[in-house]
């Protein structure tokens, strides 16, 4: 009986460890794709810069956690529709053998609108959470 129980931990032990490992891959893997939007994607240093921006900003108004949760999610959204982009573009470009094919271009184009889509759509939550707190910081500076 004690060696099943030595076997069973064992076992659970291993399958731990193996959890773990593959764990810290799929991290690994993510760190790489992000490296490499980064690396290859010029408008990322826009959404990295803009980022940071809004977060410098949002400090400094000290905003509601409410704010924060949108522009978190807000910021996130661009980022994974870059992300999705990027990888779009590069399963366009393996697909058609670097080749100009229509339909190619088509889901190039497409994702493309998708990122804009969301760039857009985050500098209206901006002005909407950040622009009244930032109107008032302003108008207080001005006034003294």
């Amino acid at each position: 009986m004690r060696w099943v129980a030595l076997m069973t931990s064992s076992r659970t032990e291993n399958s731990l460890k193996a959890f773990f490992r593959l764990r810290g891959k799929a991290f690994r893997y993510a760190f790489a794709g992000w490296a490499y939007v980064m690396r290859t994607q010029r408008n990322a240093w826009i959404h990295a810069l803009m980022s940071v921006a809004v977060i410098a900003v949002s400090l400094w108004l000290k905003i509601s956690l409410t704010d924060w949760a949108i522009i978190i999610l807000t910021i996130a959204m661009v980022w994974i529709a870059e992300f999705f982009n990027t990888a779009l573009e590069a399963v366009a470009d393996l697909a058609s053998n670097q080749e100009q094919h229509e339909l190619a271009r088509v889901g190039k184009d497409v994702s493309a609108a998708a990122v804009l889509i969301a760039a857009l759509a985050s500098v209206v939550v901006g002005l909407l959470v950040l622009g009244p707190p930032l109107w008032t910081k302003i108008q207080a500076w001005i006034s003294r």
